[in-house]
Parts: structure tokens; sequence; C-alpha cells
């Protein structure tokens, strides 16, 4: 029926101009920000459930940050422990060799005065080593790197506790040196109570660094998966959308086309009354 008050025509080619519009911006705004869902109206679901991976992926990437801290901080201590071992070897050699009687006045006091200076190190360690302003060697501390992301949830089981035992007191093992004999032998036995104070400690540091080294392995493994599961959710794909966006633009230009023929139809009517 030829009307000029209701142009169907004319208002179909409206309406699908306008749901073409809206997917052709839908798939610009997907190639131009990466995502596939830019707001809730895009998809309500995959949005929520990405929001929650994306939270989760975050928590998890500071955990691994946490790890790698706290084994900088161990390795800072283990560090400072294997200088002040290696200056217990060479004391333990002063001292043995200022036992021998074969030595004089002399030699031994010599042997005293390097073996002083050894000491005077180890003190300069000691009180030096720090991390973060917190002296890892001069008191006794727990420090708790959590590796957990778990939040309210979380456990004893997601914070790795590390103890700091004070060793400032191995800097005067043997406050007497090693000037004679007797001295001497008991320097050899401080020496030896203090490598074995020092071992016990970097034991228990070797082994806290390989548990954060596997809750940062763990962390970055479950961080990865999770990622490449967000972006099949909400990543855009570019081949898929950019043959809808080519799809939407075709559409387009064909309803305009039609548009332009249907409103042309009304002037038709207008020839009848001639």
């Amino acid at each position: 029926m030829a009307s000029i008050n209701t142009n169907l025509q004319a208002l179909q080619a409206q309406n699908a101009l306008s749901v073409n519009n809206r997917q052709l911006n839908s798939s610009m705004s997907q190639l131009s920000t990466g995502l596939r869902v830019n707001a809730a109206s895009d998809d309500a679901a995959s949005l929520a459930i990405g929001n929650r991976m994306q939270t989760r992926v975050l928590s998890l990437n500071q955990t691994i940050r946490n790890a790698n801290d706290g084994i900088s901080m161990i390795q800072t201590a283990d560090s400072a422990a294997q200088s002040l071992s290696e200056s217990l070897f060479r004391m333990n050699e002063l001292a043995i060799q200022a036992s021998n009687d074969t030595n004089g006045t002399s030699d031994r006091t010599a042997l005293n005065a390097e073996f002083t200076q050894l000491q005077a190190g180890m003190t300069s360690i000691i009180n030096g080593t720090t991390w973060n302003g917190m002296s890892l060697l001069n008191s006794t501390a727990t420090y708790n790197y959590q590796v957990g992301a778990n939040g309210a949830n979380s456990s004893t089981s997601d914070a790795v506790g590390v103890t700091f035992t004070s060793l400032s007191t191995l800097s005067a093992l043997s406050a007497s040196g090693v000037g004679t004999s007797a001295n001497a032998a008991s320097a050899i036995t401080a020496v030896s109570s203090s490598l074995t104070t020092i071992n016990s400690n970097r034991s228990a540091w070797g082994a806290a660094i390989n548990r954060l080294t596997y809750a940062a392995d763990n962390s970055a493994n479950v961080s990865m998966n999770l990622s490449a599961s967000k972006s099949q959710l909400m990543d855009t794909d570019y081949a898929k959308t950019t043959a809808n966006m080519a799809r939407a633009q075709i559409l387009q230009d064909a309803g305009t086309a039609m548009l332009s023929q249907a409103n042309q139809q009304s002037f038709s009517v207008l020839q009848l009354l001639n």
C-alpha cells in the first residue's frame, strides 16, 4: 500500500541502520581497546568473571614480588655469614698456628694482631648487615613473608617465617686473643663453636630460600594460566572482530542507500496526485 503518513520501508531501513551502527561501534571499540568486553552491557557474566580473574592475577604477582624480596633479604644475610665464615677459617688457622710452641713471643704477637683485626672486621660485618633499615645479624627477630593470595581465607601456611639469630657475640668469641698457647687453644674451641652457629643459621636460611623460590614459581605458573584464561574470555579476537566490522560497514552503507530509496517512495506517491 502506498502511504505518505507511514513509510514502512523507511522505518525498516532506519531500524536496520540503528542495529548495524551499534554493531559497528562495538567492533570499533573492541578493536581499539583490545578487549571483547568493555562494559557490562557487552557481556555481564564474562565481565564479572574476568574481573575476579584479574584480581587474582594481581594478587599472585604481588606474592611473587613478596617472595623475591624475602629471598633478597635472606641472601643478604647469607652473603654476610659467608664472609664471617671466611674470617673464622683464617682465625682458626691463626689459633692453631699460635698454639704451636715453635712460635716465639714476637711471632705470637704478630699472629694475635691479625686475629684481633679479623675480630674487628667481623664486628663491622655484623653491625653493618641490614636490609631496608632492618638489622639482620645484630639482633634476633622473625620475619614473615606473605606468599599466599587467599586473603581472609589464608592460613599460617601462606606465610614463610624466617628467624635471624643475633651473631653479635661472635665478634668477641675469644677476647683474650691468641697471644699465648693457652689462649690459642681456647680460641680454637671458640672458633669451632662460632662456625657451628653460623652453619646452623645458614642451613635454615637455605631451606627458607628454597621454599620461597618454590612459592614464587608456583604463583607464576598459576598467574600465567589465569592470564591465559582471562585472555580467552575478555580479549578481542581480531580476525573475527575485523570481519564483523567489515560486514557491519557494508550493511550500513547498504542500509543508507535503502533508506534513501524508501524516502523517494513518498515523493512517488505525490506524482500520483498530479
